[in-house]
């Protein structure tokens, strides 16, 4: 059974950091994409960023250059530091791993709340 399992959020000022960290079990994720989605309030859900098995990084163009996604294949862990953060960055953020060929398969965490005050 997959899990993933998110820590590391909170309540941050404008302008703060935060660093999310993402466990996986579950199988092998040899061959899975890893990522970050977030959720607002009235919203739908949407990408944040990704990377590949091989290390290849995809971001939202509204967090490309203040956050940076990670990743230990050995220790099956994603992270996402984020850096000057903006009142627009609140939202649940969920960790997401999906297969690169089977779509299907494809997991989420429960999530966890980021909050950005001014």
């Amino acid at each position: 059974q997959v899990q993933l399992v998110e820590s590391g959020g909170g309540l941050v000022q404008s302008g703060g950091s935060l660093r999310l960290s993402c466990a996986a079990s579950g199988r092998n994720f040899d061959l899975y994409t890893m990522g970050w989605y977030r959720q607002a309030p009235g919203k739908q859900r949407e990408p944040v960023a990704e990377i590949t098995s091989g290390g290849t990084t995809n971001y939202a163009g509204s967090v490309k250059g203040r956050f940076t996604i990670s990743r230990d294949n050995a220790k099956n862990t994603v992270n996402l530091q984020m850096n000057n953060l903006k009142l627009e960055d609140t939202a649940v953020y969920y960790c997401n791993t999906r297969h690169a060929i089977k779509q299907s398969l494809n997991y989420w965490g429960q999530g966890t709340q980021v909050t950005v005050s001014s």
